[in-house]
């Protein structure tokens, strides 16, 4: 067979699904999903199982142009390291102007979803969503200081308020609450992941903490951040969001990820530091899944 044959075509819909980041997109999609399901009382009738549909899909449009933006910015720092240079546009599978294309499909029939079945509001936040990360965060932060995470955290915290305000078109405190807890959670997260990943991020200019402030800053500051997010994570049960089923699963998984912190900052490994990352992801997902637990339990 010619090496000079255009790839098939199941093998280029791989290569665009790729650029969405799925697993990153499912995580945002499930976020928001939680806080459409506590954004309404009770069992949700048809026409509002129907809105939150349209809204998860609009979120998952969007969401994904903003992933496969992201990979055209960071295409040659994807190329040097590791865990990124699998991607179509660090290896060159796919073109810039392909890519922008898709993004700019996404992002316009996303916004469309959303302005016209959902509301204008959760369009226009998820739309600032979507400049947030891609820009702000990609663009100007993530190669300029080793606080990118935390401010850019911001964006990657805002799925549940955008599924609050597509059921209720507004954004009450319930939302921010969740809003907090991943805007706390996500330095930790990406900072488990810097730790054993730190070679990457150096070889690729990247001005990660890890690399900028060492090894054991770095873990002190994944400490600290968790007795914070230990609190925070309290915050549903305390302004009555949430019941004692909730509250166990926050107190089980925040005194886990505390401890696999404190082990983490007395005696540092890589293995340690990826047992923690992971942990991490099983920290949000079973937290936020207690949540809409509790919501139809009681």
């Amino acid at each position: 067979m010619s090496a000079n044959l255009s790839p098939a075509p199941l093998s280029v819909l791989r290569q665009f699904y790729a650029l969405t980041k799925p697993r990153v997109v499912q995580l945002i999609v499930f976020c928001a999903l939680i806080g459409m399901v506590l954004a309404v009382p009770g069992v949700p009738t048809w026409a509002e199982v129907r809105l939150g549909l349209i809204a998860c899909a609009g979120i998952w449009l969007v969401a994904g142009a903003a992933a496969a933006f992201n990979c055209i910015v960071e295409k040659g720092i994807d190329a040097k390291m590791k865990r990124t240079a699998w991607r179509p546009t660090a290896q060159g599978e796919l073109g810039d102007r392909q890519t922008l294309l898709f993004s700019a499909v996404l992002c316009a029939t996303g916004s469309a979803l959303l302005y016209l079945w959902v509301n204008p509001l959760t369009m226009w936040l998820t739309f600032a969503t979507f400049v947030g990360y891609a820009v702000v965060y990609t663009v100007i932060l993530k190669p300029l200081t080793p606080q990118n995470i935390v401010i850019g955290g911001a964006s990657g915290a805002m799925p549940p308020v955008l599924g609050w305000a597509a059921m209720a078109g507004n954004v009450g405190p319930e939302a921010l609450i969740l809003f907090l807890i991943i805007f706390l959670w996500t330095p930790p997260h990406f900072w488990a992941l810097a730790l054993y990943r730190v070679e990457d991020y150096r070889k690729a200019g990247l001005p990660m903490l890890p690399v900028t402030h060492g090894n054991e800053f770095t873990r002190l500051m994944v400490l600290l951040y968790t007795f914070i997010l230990f609190a925070v994570c309290l915050m549903p049960y305390i302004y009555g969001m949430s019941s004692w089923i909730y509250l166990i699963a926050a107190l089980g998984l925040s005194f886990g990820f505390c401890l696999y912190a404190f082990r983490l900052w007395r005696n540092y490994s890589d293995e340690l530091a990826r047992k923690t990352f992971r942990f991490s992801l099983i920290h949000l997902s079973v937290l936020f899944a207690a949540l809409l637990v509790d919501h139809y339990a009681l």
